[in-house]
């Protein structure tokens, strides 16, 4: 198996103040509280929710028992991923036979894997219904991947559930088997391979039910 020499490439979206929000979230704020005129140093105060832009769900957001942000262990947010194209439109389910047939032209999806799905959807960031009818896991796929013990799911939409599921049945499956979620991931599609190395870092928040990360990709295997 070769590597493919390419740079490092940023999964990351940059949080502003202008970036949007899932509904009934606060909208981030920056708020200016030292300047170097008078206090000899620039610092600003944050306010935002711990889901905001590209982050990472722990179990516990949907899963009373389980893990929250800064109990994650560092070798789960580590790793080789596999990545599934697949080309999505409004409110459009991946199902088990998208999986299904991933593996049929590919390889078997081996059990604690970490799978990320790129559905073209991070296109709409600026559109109204980016948060009401995007693509995401339905209940078929989710239980054939919580099936495999899978480690990590990311995907290149504001959720991992289809936006117009407000019962969040995929974060319920998912969390109640101990599998990460990583949402609002960007430039998947510039990842030129299935294989590749991943970096997700979370800030360890105690208690904290997810946060923003700095996801990168690296090391791609043809």
């Amino acid at each position: 198996m070769g590597s493919i020499d390419v740079k490092v490439i940023d999964l990351t979206l940059t949080i502003s103040e202008s970036i949007p929000s899932f509904p009934g979230s606060p909208k981030p704020q920056f708020i200016n509280w030292s300047d170097i005129e008078n206090d000899g140093y620039n610092l600003e105060l944050l306010f935002l929710s711990s889901h905001t832009g590209t982050h990472l769900d722990a179990p516990y957001h949907f899963a009373k028992n389980g893990i929250k942000i800064s109990e994650i262990p560092l070798d789960r947010l580590l790793g080789n991923g596999i990545l599934i194209k697949l080309q999505k439109t409004v409110n459009t389910p991946i199902t088990k036979s998208d999986i299904i047939l991933f593996e049929k032209n590919n390889h078997k999806i081996p059990n604690h894997s970490s799978i990320f799905f790129y559905t073209g959807w991070q296109k709409n960031l600026k559109r109204n219904n980016y948060f009401t009818e995007n693509p995401g896991l339905d209940l078929s796929s989710a239980k054939y991947l919580a099936s495999k013990k899978i480690n990590l799911i990311g995907i290149d939409s504001p959720s991992i559930d289809l936006g117009k599921d407000d019962s969040f049945s995929v974060h319920n499956i998912l969390s109640q088997n101990n599998i990460l979620i990583v949402e609002n991931l960007t430039n998947l599609n510039k990842i030129p391979t299935k294989k590749f190395n991943f970096t997700i870092l979370p800030l360890k928040l105690k208690d904290a039910t997810g946060s923003p990360v700095r996801a990168v990709a690296s090391k791609f295997y043809s």
